[in-house]
């Protein structure tokens, strides 16, 4: 059945059973796993992935990553 058949018929109902059937579709949402936890616990495994037992760069460092790139790149 397609949602625009659905939707149609819903509004066929009475208001006592569209307000059921409003509860039965907020009560089908809630026991449904959270999807932003989901893509949080990903985030969080891929950040593990990218620790290293390295201290972070320094400015200065990274400026010469920078230009050494450049060179690399336009020379």
């Amino acid at each position: 059945m397609s949602l625009q058949k659905l939707k149609e018929q819903a509004f066929q109902l009475p208001e006592s059973d569209r307000l059921e059937l409003v509860r039965a579709i907020i009560e089908s949402l809630q026991n449904q796993p959270s999807q932003k936890s989901e893509l949080t616990s990903i985030i969080k495994q891929m950040k593990g992935l990218l620790k290293t037992n390295q201290p972070a760069p320094t400015d200065e460092q990274i400026k010469a990553m920078l230009e050494e790139h450049r060179v690399e790149k336009y020379l």
